[in-house]
């Protein structure tokens, strides 16, 4: 099993840490994007669209970081990440979609200025990251994870952008419930950290 994967990618870092949590060995190959590699035309033939992460399982390609979280957790049989409750299975869902929309026009966006210069509005941005975040704090209270009693690829999916929130100039320190989400997370067997940068609340 390869994975396709740049290290300053959240998407790439979802991933690698469901990979990490359900023990599964695999092969990283990275793929700079400072050098544009992932238009290179042999990555086009796994991923038309030209981005990370891309997921090699023994000539079964998957791409997009929500859709590895699912094909690992349907493949292993893993309905602890992910149930196959009807109910269940919803409640995950939509915090999937939560990590595709929201997260990724927020937090995901704030960062994308201060590591690459994206061309956005950063107080949009930023305004748009803490109005999602103070929806995720409110429902973090008085539950230990997001969508289920245990973690479940929900959790994995919001988690690399939000940590990674302050390298855009995203202040997470207010949000108590949060906080103590992350350090669960992070306190999980398999964690293996997003690696931070020294940008935005981060720069020296």
């Amino acid at each position: 099993m390869k994975l396709y994967y740049y290290p300053l990618s959240g998407h790439s870092h979802r991933a690698r840490l469901f990979l990490s949590l359900i023990d599964m060995p695999f092969e990283i190959v990275t793929v700079d994007v400072g050098k544009d590699e992932q238009k290179a035309p042999d990555f086009l033939k796994l991923n038309s669209f030209g981005q990370l992460p891309v997921l090699e399982d023994n000539g079964v390609i998957v791409a997009d970081s929500v859709a590895i979280l699912v094909y690992l957790a349907k493949k292993f049989g893993r309905t602890d990440w992910l149930p196959e409750d009807p109910i269940a299975a919803a409640k995950v869902q939509r915090w999937l979609s939560v990590a595709a929309g929201q997260i990724a026009y927020g937090p995901a966006a704030a960062r994308l200025i201060t590591l690459f210069g994206a061309e956005y509005d950063a107080d949009e941005v930023i305004k748009r990251s803490h109005d999602i975040l103070k929806l995720i704090d409110a429902e973090l209270h008085g539950r230990f994870w997001i969508a289920s009693n245990l973690p479940t690829i929900a959790d994995v999916a919001l988690y690399s952008y939000i940590a990674a929130a302050p390298e855009g100039f995203v202040d997470v320190s207010g949000y108590s419930h949060i906080n103590a989400w992350l350090s669960r997370v992070e306190a999980l067997p398999g964690f293996v950290a997003f690696e931070k940068n020294a940008v935005g609340l981060r720069a020296a």
